[in-house]
């Protein structure tokens, strides 16, 4: 078990190893940022990852404050689910309504993979493999769809 701040020092190095392991991938070389993430170009919508005690996450996170906002961009990829979930043989789960913990409401859509822990260093190979994977799919189909998106929230 680790204390508060032993997590906290394990989860910065969690993520500066990260960032390491990302300079080595090919499909990110030559990128002046290497993941779009919160740099969308739409308010209230991120690209993010999540890993915790039983889980990794690789999500779309609606977090706009207004809530009929938020629902209507949620709506709006709906329509275009068959291009979003398409490189996830699982497809991806719709996720309407997601409280943190600090009680924001959220929307989300993702993959995720069980049984991976933050606290198990010898999984961090495979958390990182987990993350690049599927990021690069859901960053590119994204893409592919973010100026239509940007389009029709204007409407």
């Amino acid at each position: 078990m680790y204390t508060r701040e032993e997590a906290k020092q394990l989860r910065k190095k969690f993520w500066t190893l990260f960032g390491q392991r990302c300079e080595i991938v090919p499909e990110l070389a030559g990128r002046k940022k290497k993941w779009v993430l919160y740099d969308t170009k739409i308010s209230g919508l991120d690209l993010k990852f999540d890993i915790d005690r039983n889980e990794a996450m690789v999500m779309i996170e609606i977090n706009h404050r207004d809530e009929d906002r938020r629902l209507a961009m949620f709506e709006l990829l709906e329509k275009y689910k068959p291009l979003l979930e398409d490189g996830f043989d699982e497809g991806l789960h719709w996720e309407l309504c997601y409280t943190r913990d600090s009680g924001e409401q959220v929307c989300r859509i993702f993959t995720t993979q069980q049984g991976l822990d933050i606290h198990r260093q010898n999984q961090w190979p495979d958390i990182y493999n987990f993350f690049i994977e599927k990021m690069l799919i859901l960053e590119r189909n994204f893409m592919d769809i973010r100026d239509v998106i940007q389009e029709e929230l204007r409407d």
